[in-house]
Protein backbone atom coordinates (compact mmCIF):
# COMPACT_ATOMS: atom_id res chain seq x y z
CA UNK A 1 0.00 0.00 0.00
CA UNK A 2 1.38 3.39 -1.00
CA UNK A 3 2.13 6.56 1.05
CA UNK A 4 -1.13 8.31 -0.05
CA UNK A 5 -3.36 5.39 0.33
CA UNK A 6 -2.39 5.45 4.09
CA UNK A 7 -2.70 9.04 3.87
CA UNK A 8 -6.21 8.94 3.03
CA UNK A 9 -7.21 6.76 5.84
CA UNK A 10 -5.71 9.06 8.49
CA UNK A 11 -8.19 11.66 9.50
CA UNK A 12 -7.21 15.53 10.23
CA UNK A 13 -5.47 14.41 13.87
CA UNK A 14 -3.01 11.95 12.12
CA UNK A 15 -4.63 8.73 13.25
CA UNK A 16 -6.37 5.83 11.53
CA UNK A 17 -10.29 6.22 11.31
CA UNK A 18 -10.88 2.62 11.68
CA UNK A 19 -14.35 2.41 10.29
CA UNK A 20 -14.09 -1.22 9.52
CA UNK A 21 -13.35 -2.07 13.24
CA UNK A 22 -16.76 0.57 14.38
CA UNK A 23 -18.89 -2.28 16.27
CA UNK A 24 -15.50 -3.62 17.94
CA UNK A 25 -16.00 -2.05 21.45
CA UNK A 26 -20.12 -3.22 21.26
CA UNK A 27 -19.01 -7.08 20.37
CA UNK A 28 -16.37 -7.23 23.22
CA UNK A 29 -18.97 -6.57 25.65
CA UNK A 30 -21.26 -8.68 24.97
CA UNK A 31 -18.35 -11.05 24.55
CA UNK A 32 -17.28 -10.04 28.11
CA UNK A 33 -20.50 -11.63 29.56
CA UNK A 34 -20.55 -14.49 32.00
CA UNK A 35 -23.74 -15.81 32.68
CA UNK A 36 -26.33 -16.08 30.11
CA UNK A 37 -28.53 -13.10 31.81
CA UNK A 38 -25.81 -10.83 31.98
CA UNK A 39 -25.50 -11.34 28.46
CA UNK A 40 -29.47 -10.54 27.91
CA UNK A 41 -29.02 -7.58 29.82
CA UNK A 42 -25.98 -6.05 27.77
CA UNK A 43 -27.46 -6.92 24.67
CA UNK A 44 -30.72 -5.35 24.95
CA UNK A 45 -28.96 -2.34 26.45
CA UNK A 46 -26.96 -1.95 23.19
CA UNK A 47 -30.12 -2.10 20.99
CA UNK A 48 -32.05 0.20 23.28
CA UNK A 49 -28.92 2.72 23.23
CA UNK A 50 -27.54 2.33 19.90
CA UNK A 51 -30.75 2.50 17.88
CA UNK A 52 -33.65 4.89 19.71
CA UNK A 53 -35.79 1.58 20.14
CA UNK A 54 -38.30 2.69 22.87
CA UNK A 55 -38.20 -0.79 24.31
CA UNK A 56 -36.26 -4.10 24.53
CA UNK A 57 -36.46 -7.12 26.15
CA UNK A 58 -35.39 -10.72 25.60
CA UNK A 59 -36.62 -13.52 27.36
CA UNK A 60 -35.22 -16.76 27.95
CA UNK A 61 -36.69 -20.70 27.50
CA UNK A 62 -36.75 -22.59 30.74
CA UNK A 63 -35.00 -25.84 30.58
CA UNK A 64 -38.60 -27.61 30.62
CA UNK A 65 -38.90 -26.17 27.01
CA UNK A 66 -42.47 -24.95 28.10
CA UNK A 67 -42.52 -21.68 29.47
CA UNK A 68 -40.74 -18.22 28.67
CA UNK A 69 -39.11 -16.27 31.55
CA UNK A 70 -37.88 -12.34 31.80
CA UNK A 71 -34.76 -11.83 33.96
CA UNK A 72 -35.74 -9.44 36.72
CA UNK A 73 -39.28 -10.03 37.51
CA UNK A 74 -41.11 -13.65 38.11
CA UNK A 75 -43.17 -13.14 34.53
CA UNK A 76 -43.85 -17.01 33.37
CA UNK A 77 -45.24 -17.40 29.88
CA UNK A 78 -46.55 -21.11 28.59
CA UNK A 79 -44.52 -21.52 24.97
CA UNK A 80 -48.14 -22.99 24.06
CA UNK A 81 -50.61 -19.89 25.59
CA UNK A 82 -51.15 -18.02 22.18
CA UNK A 83 -52.61 -15.32 24.40
CA UNK A 84 -49.22 -13.55 24.19
CA UNK A 85 -47.39 -12.77 20.37
CA UNK A 86 -43.89 -14.55 21.21
CA UNK A 87 -45.78 -18.38 21.53
CA UNK A 88 -46.89 -17.52 18.21
CA UNK A 89 -43.36 -16.42 17.36
CA UNK A 90 -42.49 -19.28 18.37
CA UNK A 91 -44.63 -21.61 16.43
CA UNK A 92 -43.77 -19.85 13.12
CA UNK A 93 -40.02 -19.95 13.75
CA UNK A 94 -40.11 -16.20 11.81
CA UNK A 95 -40.87 -12.42 13.09
CA UNK A 96 -43.36 -11.44 14.23
CA UNK A 97 -44.34 -7.68 13.42
CA UNK A 98 -48.02 -5.74 14.40
CA UNK A 99 -48.55 -2.74 16.39
CA UNK A 100 -48.74 -2.18 19.81
CA UNK A 101 -52.20 -1.01 20.00
CA UNK A 102 -53.60 -4.10 17.96
CA UNK A 103 -51.62 -6.22 20.49
CA UNK A 104 -52.85 -4.92 23.18
CA UNK A 105 -56.50 -5.85 21.53
CA UNK A 106 -55.51 -9.58 20.48
CA UNK A 107 -53.57 -10.90 23.25
CA UNK A 108 -54.46 -10.51 26.36
CA UNK A 109 -51.93 -11.95 28.70
CA UNK A 110 -51.66 -10.47 32.11
CA UNK A 111 -47.60 -10.54 32.34
CA UNK A 112 -47.56 -8.97 28.22
CA UNK A 113 -50.19 -6.56 29.19
CA UNK A 114 -48.13 -5.52 31.81
CA UNK A 115 -44.97 -5.46 30.39
CA UNK A 116 -46.69 -3.10 27.01
CA UNK A 117 -48.73 -0.86 29.24
CA UNK A 118 -46.74 1.93 29.59
CA UNK A 119 -45.70 2.23 26.00
CA UNK A 120 -47.30 4.71 23.59
CA UNK A 121 -50.18 2.52 21.07
CA UNK A 122 -48.75 4.07 18.03
CA UNK A 123 -45.61 2.51 18.08
CA UNK A 124 -44.76 -1.12 16.25
CA UNK A 125 -43.78 -4.45 18.20
CA UNK A 126 -41.13 -6.92 16.63
CA UNK A 127 -40.94 -10.01 18.59
CA UNK A 128 -37.61 -12.12 16.90
CA UNK A 129 -37.56 -15.89 17.82
CA UNK A 130 -33.77 -16.86 19.02
CA UNK A 131 -32.57 -20.39 18.35
CA UNK A 132 -28.79 -21.45 18.75
CA UNK A 133 -27.25 -21.50 15.43
CA UNK A 134 -24.55 -24.70 15.82
CA UNK A 135 -25.29 -28.02 17.25
CA UNK A 136 -28.90 -29.26 17.55
CA UNK A 137 -29.84 -25.39 17.26
CA UNK A 138 -31.83 -25.42 20.39
CA UNK A 139 -34.30 -22.92 21.36
CA UNK A 140 -32.83 -19.96 23.46
CA UNK A 141 -35.82 -17.43 23.47
CA UNK A 142 -37.24 -14.38 22.16
CA UNK A 143 -36.15 -10.96 21.61
CA UNK A 144 -38.71 -8.28 21.85
CA UNK A 145 -38.52 -4.68 20.51
CA UNK A 146 -40.78 -1.86 20.40
CA UNK A 147 -39.86 1.07 18.16
CA UNK A 148 -40.96 3.38 15.04
CA UNK A 149 -41.91 1.41 12.26
CA UNK A 150 -39.20 2.74 10.24
CA UNK A 151 -36.69 1.98 13.00
CA UNK A 152 -37.31 -1.92 13.25
CA UNK A 153 -37.58 -1.78 9.24
CA UNK A 154 -34.33 -0.28 9.16
CA UNK A 155 -33.23 -3.16 11.55
CA UNK A 156 -34.15 -6.04 9.26
CA UNK A 157 -32.27 -4.59 6.84
CA UNK A 158 -29.46 -3.67 8.83
CA UNK A 159 -26.22 -6.29 8.59
CA UNK A 160 -24.69 -4.83 11.63
CA UNK A 161 -28.27 -5.91 13.51
CA UNK A 162 -27.77 -9.32 11.78
CA UNK A 163 -24.40 -9.48 13.09
CA UNK A 164 -25.59 -8.61 15.99
CA UNK A 165 -28.02 -10.90 16.23
CA UNK A 166 -26.12 -13.71 14.96
CA UNK A 167 -23.21 -13.52 18.11
CA UNK A 168 -26.01 -13.08 20.59
CA UNK A 169 -27.13 -16.45 19.68
CA UNK A 170 -23.87 -18.16 19.25
CA UNK A 171 -22.39 -16.61 22.60
CA UNK A 172 -26.16 -17.17 24.37
CA UNK A 173 -26.03 -20.94 23.42
CA UNK A 174 -22.18 -21.08 24.50
CA UNK A 175 -22.68 -19.92 28.02
CA UNK A 176 -26.27 -21.75 28.47
CA UNK A 177 -24.29 -25.24 27.41
CA UNK A 178 -21.78 -24.47 30.22
CA UNK A 179 -23.70 -22.90 32.70
CA UNK A 180 -25.75 -26.41 31.72
CA UNK A 181 -22.47 -28.48 32.11
CA UNK A 182 -21.73 -26.11 35.64
CA UNK A 183 -25.23 -27.18 37.22
CA UNK A 184 -24.80 -30.68 36.18
CA UNK A 185 -21.19 -31.23 37.54
CA UNK A 186 -22.90 -29.34 41.08
CA UNK A 187 -25.50 -31.56 41.50
CA UNK A 188 -23.36 -34.57 40.68
CA UNK A 189 -20.89 -33.32 43.26
CA UNK A 190 -23.97 -33.28 45.86
CA UNK A 191 -25.32 -36.16 45.23
CA UNK A 192 -21.65 -38.17 45.39
CA UNK A 193 -21.35 -35.72 48.74
CA UNK A 194 -24.82 -37.34 50.32
CA UNK A 195 -23.64 -40.35 49.09
CA UNK A 196 -20.48 -40.26 50.96
CA UNK A 197 -21.63 -38.42 53.61
CA UNK A 198 -24.81 -40.88 53.99
CA UNK A 199 -21.96 -44.01 54.27
CA UNK A 200 -20.16 -42.49 57.07
CA UNK A 201 -23.06 -41.80 58.84
CA UNK A 202 -23.92 -45.90 58.47
CA UNK A 203 -20.72 -46.50 59.39
CA UNK A 204 -20.98 -44.31 62.46
CA UNK A 205 -24.11 -46.00 63.03
CA UNK A 206 -22.90 -49.27 62.84
CA UNK A 207 -19.71 -48.08 65.50
CA UNK A 208 -22.77 -47.87 67.97
CA UNK A 209 -24.10 -50.98 67.66
CA UNK A 210 -21.62 -52.09 70.22
CA UNK A 211 -22.86 -49.93 72.47
CA UNK A 212 -26.85 -49.54 71.74
CA UNK A 213 -27.31 -53.37 71.33
CA UNK A 214 -30.21 -54.21 68.95
CA UNK A 215 -30.99 -55.32 65.77
CA UNK A 216 -34.67 -53.49 66.01
CA UNK A 217 -35.97 -51.50 63.58
CA UNK A 218 -36.68 -48.97 66.57
CA UNK A 219 -32.75 -48.82 67.55
CA UNK A 220 -31.38 -48.90 63.79
CA UNK A 221 -33.39 -45.39 64.33
CA UNK A 222 -32.60 -44.53 67.51
CA UNK A 223 -28.51 -45.27 66.46
CA UNK A 224 -29.11 -42.84 62.90
CA UNK A 225 -31.09 -40.29 65.38
CA UNK A 226 -28.11 -40.39 67.93
CA UNK A 227 -24.94 -39.85 64.75
CA UNK A 228 -27.41 -36.77 63.46
CA UNK A 229 -27.88 -35.20 66.40
CA UNK A 230 -24.08 -35.63 67.49
CA UNK A 231 -23.08 -33.76 63.97
CA UNK A 232 -24.80 -30.43 65.44
CA UNK A 233 -23.95 -28.32 68.60
CA UNK A 234 -28.20 -28.22 69.74
CA UNK A 235 -29.13 -29.37 73.17
CA UNK A 236 -30.48 -32.65 73.00
CA UNK A 237 -32.99 -33.88 75.05
CA UNK A 238 -33.46 -37.53 75.83
CA UNK A 239 -36.96 -38.71 76.75
CA UNK A 240 -38.21 -42.45 78.22
CA UNK A 241 -39.00 -44.85 80.31
CA UNK A 242 -36.86 -45.53 83.05
CA UNK A 243 -34.00 -48.13 82.34
CA UNK A 244 -34.07 -47.56 78.60
CA UNK A 245 -30.62 -46.41 78.33
CA UNK A 246 -30.54 -42.63 78.22
CA UNK A 247 -27.04 -42.68 80.11
CA UNK A 248 -25.70 -44.82 77.10
CA UNK A 249 -26.96 -43.07 74.56
CA UNK A 250 -25.64 -39.57 76.18
CA UNK A 251 -22.57 -40.68 76.34
CA UNK A 252 -22.69 -41.56 72.46
CA UNK A 253 -24.01 -38.60 70.95
CA UNK A 254 -20.50 -36.93 73.25
CA UNK A 255 -18.42 -39.99 71.59
CA UNK A 256 -19.63 -38.80 68.10
CA UNK A 257 -19.57 -35.36 68.31
CA UNK A 258 -16.93 -32.33 67.66
CA UNK A 259 -16.66 -32.37 71.10
CA UNK A 260 -15.47 -36.22 71.82
CA UNK A 261 -12.10 -34.42 73.08
CA UNK A 262 -13.45 -32.15 75.74
CA UNK A 263 -14.62 -33.92 79.02
CA UNK A 264 -18.09 -35.72 79.55
CA UNK A 265 -19.74 -34.28 82.79
CA UNK A 266 -23.19 -36.16 84.43
CA UNK A 267 -25.48 -35.20 87.44
CA UNK A 268 -28.36 -36.90 88.26
CA UNK A 269 -31.02 -34.44 89.53
CA UNK A 270 -32.67 -36.33 91.50
CA UNK A 271 -30.26 -37.97 93.50
CA UNK A 272 -28.91 -34.66 94.79
CA UNK A 273 -30.66 -32.67 97.70
CA UNK A 274 -31.55 -29.39 96.83
CA UNK A 275 -29.78 -26.81 98.49
CA UNK A 276 -26.83 -28.75 96.87
CA UNK A 277 -27.18 -28.90 93.11
CA UNK A 278 -26.82 -25.35 93.25
CA UNK A 279 -23.32 -25.74 94.45
CA UNK A 280 -22.57 -29.05 92.08
CA UNK A 281 -23.78 -27.26 89.01
CA UNK A 282 -22.73 -23.72 89.62
CA UNK A 283 -19.58 -24.10 91.75
CA UNK A 284 -19.37 -21.56 95.04
CA UNK A 285 -16.62 -18.75 96.09
CA UNK A 286 -14.85 -19.47 99.08
CA UNK A 287 -16.96 -18.02 102.34
CA UNK A 288 -20.70 -18.69 99.81
CA UNK A 289 -22.00 -20.83 102.36
CA UNK A 290 -20.96 -22.55 106.46
CA UNK A 291 -18.71 -25.06 105.43
CA UNK A 292 -17.13 -23.56 102.52
CA UNK A 293 -13.93 -23.12 103.20
CA UNK A 294 -12.40 -22.86 100.08
CA UNK A 295 -13.95 -22.19 96.21
CA UNK A 296 -14.86 -24.96 93.95
CA UNK A 297 -15.68 -25.24 90.87
CA UNK A 298 -19.34 -26.59 89.02
CA UNK A 299 -19.99 -29.41 86.81
CA UNK A 300 -20.60 -26.32 83.88
CA UNK A 301 -17.22 -25.24 84.52
CA UNK A 302 -16.03 -28.50 84.58
CA UNK A 303 -17.60 -29.02 81.51
CA UNK A 304 -16.31 -26.49 79.33
CA UNK A 305 -15.44 -27.37 75.85
CA UNK A 306 -17.13 -30.64 76.30
CA UNK A 307 -20.90 -31.70 77.27
CA UNK A 308 -22.96 -31.63 80.51
CA UNK A 309 -25.32 -34.69 81.02
CA UNK A 310 -28.20 -33.28 83.03
CA UNK A 311 -30.26 -37.06 83.78
CA UNK A 312 -33.62 -36.64 85.40
CA UNK A 313 -34.03 -33.00 85.08
CA UNK A 314 -37.47 -33.07 85.53
CA UNK A 315 -36.97 -33.06 89.24
CA UNK A 316 -34.79 -29.62 88.97
CA UNK A 317 -36.17 -27.23 91.48
CA UNK A 318 -38.11 -24.41 89.70
CA UNK A 319 -35.43 -21.52 90.63
CA UNK A 320 -32.76 -23.45 89.55
CA UNK A 321 -34.37 -24.23 86.20
CA UNK A 322 -33.90 -20.25 85.59
CA UNK A 323 -30.64 -19.96 86.05
CA UNK A 324 -29.52 -23.03 83.97
CA UNK A 325 -31.68 -21.38 80.84
CA UNK A 326 -29.39 -18.56 81.45
CA UNK A 327 -26.61 -20.59 80.48
CA UNK A 328 -27.84 -22.22 77.50
CA UNK A 329 -28.79 -18.88 76.04
CA UNK A 330 -26.05 -16.78 76.81
CA UNK A 331 -23.25 -18.88 78.19
CA UNK A 332 -22.95 -17.23 81.21
CA UNK A 333 -23.05 -18.28 85.17
CA UNK A 334 -22.36 -16.90 88.38
CA UNK A 335 -21.17 -19.62 90.76
CA UNK A 336 -22.83 -19.08 94.21
CA UNK A 337 -20.91 -16.34 96.43
CA UNK A 338 -18.82 -15.24 93.41
CA UNK A 339 -18.81 -11.16 92.65
CA UNK A 340 -18.11 -11.91 88.39
CA UNK A 341 -19.65 -13.58 86.04
CA UNK A 342 -17.84 -16.49 84.03
CA UNK A 343 -17.85 -17.75 80.33
CA UNK A 344 -18.35 -21.79 79.59
CA UNK A 345 -19.02 -22.75 76.43
CA UNK A 346 -20.69 -26.27 76.31
CA UNK A 347 -22.97 -28.55 74.73
CA UNK A 348 -26.35 -29.58 76.90
CA UNK A 349 -27.93 -33.51 76.99
CA UNK A 350 -30.89 -33.87 79.62
CA UNK A 351 -32.70 -36.58 80.06
CA UNK A 352 -36.04 -37.36 81.86
CA UNK A 353 -38.52 -40.24 82.38
CA UNK A 354 -41.19 -37.90 83.66
CA UNK A 355 -43.57 -36.15 81.09
CA UNK A 356 -42.68 -32.75 81.34
CA UNK A 357 -45.40 -31.10 79.38
CA UNK A 358 -47.92 -31.96 82.17
CA UNK A 359 -45.03 -31.08 84.96
CA UNK A 360 -45.47 -27.53 82.80
CA UNK A 361 -49.19 -28.12 83.22
CA UNK A 362 -48.82 -28.38 87.05
CA UNK A 363 -46.00 -25.40 87.09
CA UNK A 364 -43.28 -27.66 88.14
CA UNK A 365 -41.14 -26.96 85.14
CA UNK A 366 -40.67 -24.00 82.96
CA UNK A 367 -41.88 -23.95 79.55
CA UNK A 368 -39.41 -21.87 77.98
CA UNK A 369 -36.65 -24.00 79.28
CA UNK A 370 -38.28 -27.15 77.95
CA UNK A 371 -38.58 -25.72 74.64
CA UNK A 372 -34.91 -24.70 74.75
CA UNK A 373 -34.06 -28.09 75.92
CA UNK A 374 -35.89 -29.67 73.07
CA UNK A 375 -33.91 -27.90 70.39
CA UNK A 376 -32.77 -31.91 69.23
CA UNK A 377 -35.55 -34.34 71.07
CA UNK A 378 -34.96 -38.14 71.34
CA UNK A 379 -37.19 -40.71 72.59
CA UNK A 380 -35.36 -43.68 73.59
CA UNK A 381 -37.99 -47.17 72.71
CA UNK A 382 -38.89 -49.60 76.23
CA UNK A 383 -38.33 -52.97 75.82
CA UNK A 384 -41.39 -54.33 75.11
CA UNK A 385 -41.44 -52.17 71.67
CA UNK A 386 -38.16 -54.36 70.74
CA UNK A 387 -38.44 -57.78 71.81
CA UNK A 388 -36.20 -59.31 69.16
CA UNK A 389 -33.48 -57.84 70.78
CA UNK A 390 -34.28 -59.45 74.49
CA UNK A 391 -31.89 -62.81 73.16
CA UNK A 392 -29.28 -60.19 72.39
CA UNK A 393 -28.99 -57.96 75.03
CA UNK A 394 -29.23 -60.83 77.92
CA UNK A 395 -25.98 -62.65 76.00
CA UNK A 396 -24.25 -59.85 75.90
CA UNK A 397 -24.97 -59.29 79.93
CA UNK A 398 -23.81 -62.64 80.49
CA UNK A 399 -20.95 -62.24 78.75
CA UNK A 400 -20.32 -59.01 80.62
CA UNK A 401 -21.13 -61.06 83.86
CA UNK A 402 -18.86 -63.67 83.23
CA UNK A 403 -16.09 -60.99 82.55
CA UNK A 404 -16.28 -59.33 85.45
CA UNK A 405 -16.58 -61.95 87.88
CA UNK A 406 -13.94 -63.98 85.88
CA UNK A 407 -16.21 -67.30 85.23
CA UNK A 408 -16.29 -69.37 82.19
CA UNK A 409 -18.86 -67.27 79.78
CA UNK A 410 -22.41 -68.66 80.79
CA UNK A 411 -25.13 -69.52 77.60
CA UNK A 412 -28.73 -69.50 77.92
CA UNK A 413 -30.65 -72.65 77.05
CA UNK A 414 -33.90 -71.47 74.24
CA UNK A 415 -36.19 -71.99 77.16
CA UNK A 416 -34.57 -69.58 79.53
CA UNK A 417 -34.71 -67.35 76.12
CA UNK A 418 -37.87 -67.94 75.87
CA UNK A 419 -39.33 -67.13 78.96
CA UNK A 420 -37.44 -63.97 79.04
CA UNK A 421 -39.31 -63.00 75.77
CA UNK A 422 -42.59 -63.40 77.46
CA UNK A 423 -41.65 -61.02 80.60
CA UNK A 424 -42.91 -57.55 81.09
CA UNK A 425 -40.03 -55.40 82.01
CA UNK A 426 -41.84 -52.15 83.59
CA UNK A 427 -37.85 -51.43 84.30
CA UNK A 428 -36.52 -52.07 80.27
CA UNK A 429 -33.06 -52.76 79.70
CA UNK A 430 -31.80 -52.50 83.48
CA UNK A 431 -33.92 -54.68 84.57
CA UNK A 432 -33.36 -57.45 82.18
CA UNK A 433 -29.46 -56.93 83.17
CA UNK A 434 -30.25 -57.35 86.34
CA UNK A 435 -32.34 -60.28 85.99
CA UNK A 436 -29.19 -62.01 83.92
CA UNK A 437 -26.82 -60.85 86.60
CA UNK A 438 -29.05 -63.09 89.01
CA UNK A 439 -29.55 -65.63 86.63
CA UNK A 440 -25.56 -65.89 86.55
CA UNK A 441 -24.99 -66.26 89.76
CA UNK A 442 -27.92 -68.91 90.21
CA UNK A 443 -25.99 -71.19 87.61
CA UNK A 444 -23.58 -73.23 88.34
CA UNK A 445 -19.77 -72.94 86.15
CA UNK A 446 -19.77 -75.27 83.53
CA UNK A 447 -24.17 -75.38 83.35
CA UNK A 448 -26.19 -72.68 80.77
CA UNK A 449 -28.94 -70.56 82.07
CA UNK A 450 -32.21 -72.71 82.71
CA UNK A 451 -35.40 -71.08 83.17
CA UNK A 452 -35.25 -72.54 87.09
CA UNK A 453 -32.43 -70.13 87.87
CA UNK A 454 -34.41 -67.04 86.44
CA UNK A 455 -36.12 -65.24 89.52
CA UNK A 456 -39.49 -65.55 89.92
CA UNK A 457 -39.15 -69.17 88.51
CA UNK A 458 -39.20 -71.42 91.73
CA UNK A 459 -39.06 -76.07 91.38
CA UNK A 460 -42.58 -77.70 91.24
CA UNK A 461 -43.08 -78.96 94.62
CA UNK A 462 -42.36 -83.14 95.47
CA UNK A 463 -45.54 -84.45 95.47
CA UNK A 464 -46.11 -87.40 98.58
CA UNK A 465 -45.49 -90.81 98.11
CA UNK A 466 -47.77 -93.27 96.19
CA UNK A 467 -49.54 -90.25 95.16
CA UNK A 468 -51.88 -89.40 98.06
CA UNK A 469 -53.35 -87.32 99.09
CA UNK A 470 -50.94 -84.64 99.43
CA UNK A 471 -50.06 -85.35 95.96
CA UNK A 472 -53.76 -85.47 95.09
CA UNK A 473 -54.02 -81.69 96.85
CA UNK A 474 -50.84 -80.64 94.76
CA UNK A 475 -52.22 -81.98 91.40
CA UNK A 476 -55.06 -80.06 92.10
CA UNK A 477 -53.59 -76.71 92.98
CA UNK A 478 -51.56 -77.34 89.73
CA UNK A 479 -54.54 -77.61 87.67
CA UNK A 480 -56.37 -74.79 88.91
CA UNK A 481 -53.81 -72.63 87.52
CA UNK A 482 -54.12 -73.58 84.01
CA UNK A 483 -55.84 -71.16 81.91
CA UNK A 484 -54.57 -72.02 78.74
CA UNK A 485 -54.60 -75.60 78.19
CA UNK A 486 -52.73 -75.63 74.80
CA UNK A 487 -49.59 -73.62 77.31
CA UNK A 488 -50.13 -75.89 79.70
CA UNK A 489 -49.19 -78.84 77.64
CA UNK A 490 -47.27 -77.40 75.54
CA UNK A 491 -44.64 -76.41 78.96
CA UNK A 492 -45.36 -80.51 80.25
CA UNK A 493 -44.07 -81.63 76.94
CA UNK A 494 -41.17 -79.84 76.82
CA UNK A 495 -40.42 -80.41 80.89
CA UNK A 496 -41.17 -84.18 80.15
CA UNK A 497 -38.88 -84.10 77.28
CA UNK A 498 -36.06 -82.29 79.05
CA UNK A 499 -35.87 -85.00 81.68
CA UNK A 500 -35.39 -87.42 79.21
CA UNK A 501 -32.65 -85.83 77.82
CA UNK A 502 -31.45 -85.78 80.80
CA UNK A 503 -31.59 -88.82 81.66
CA UNK A 504 -29.77 -90.28 78.83
CA UNK A 505 -27.02 -87.67 78.71
CA UNK A 506 -28.59 -85.75 76.03
CA UNK A 507 -28.65 -89.04 73.87
CA UNK A 508 -32.24 -88.38 71.46
CA UNK A 509 -31.81 -91.76 70.15
CA UNK A 510 -32.42 -93.43 74.02
CA UNK A 511 -34.85 -90.67 75.13
CA UNK A 512 -36.95 -91.00 71.80
CA UNK A 513 -37.51 -94.99 72.25
CA UNK A 514 -38.11 -94.45 75.87
CA UNK A 515 -40.96 -91.77 74.74
CA UNK A 516 -42.09 -94.48 72.40
CA UNK A 517 -41.43 -91.76 69.39
CA UNK A 518 -38.99 -91.80 66.54
CA UNK A 519 -35.77 -89.64 66.71
CA UNK A 520 -36.80 -87.71 63.96
CA UNK A 521 -40.21 -86.79 65.51
CA UNK A 522 -38.21 -85.94 68.79
CA UNK A 523 -35.64 -83.55 66.80
CA UNK A 524 -38.29 -81.83 65.37
CA UNK A 525 -40.41 -81.22 68.84
CA UNK A 526 -36.80 -80.14 70.20
CA UNK A 527 -36.45 -77.72 67.86
CA UNK A 528 -40.40 -76.48 68.28
CA UNK A 529 -39.92 -76.33 72.15
CA UNK A 530 -36.45 -74.55 71.52
CA UNK A 531 -34.56 -77.19 73.42
CA UNK A 532 -31.10 -77.98 74.08
CA UNK A 533 -29.85 -79.76 71.67
CA UNK A 534 -27.47 -81.91 73.67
Amino acid sequence: MGVRAIDRRRNEGGQPTGQGLAGMARALALVESATPAELRERGCGLLRNGHGLAWVACLYLEESGRWLGSDGDDARLACDDFRHPYAHAIRQGKPLRLGLAEARTRLDHPDFQAQVAALPGTLQLEVRPLRALDGEREWLGTLAMAGDDTVLAGLAEDAEFAAFESLLCRLWARLSRHQGERHREARLRQSLAQLNDGARRQALAERLAGDLLGTSAAMQTLRRQVVRAAETNLAVLLQGETGTGKDRVARAIHRLSARHAGPFMAINCAAIPEALLESELFGHARGAFSGADQAREGLISQADGGTLFLDEIGDMPLPLQAKLLRVLESGRYRPLGASEERQADLRLVAATHQPLRERIRDQRFRADLYYRLGQFPLTLPPLRERREDIARLAEAFAADFSAREGRDELGITPAALRQLRERDYPGNVRELKNLIDYACAMTRPGDDIEPLALPGQSEPEDTAPGGGTDGEGNAAEATSKVHDLRRALRDYEADLIRQRLLLFGGNRALAAESLGLPKRTLAHKCRQLELDAK
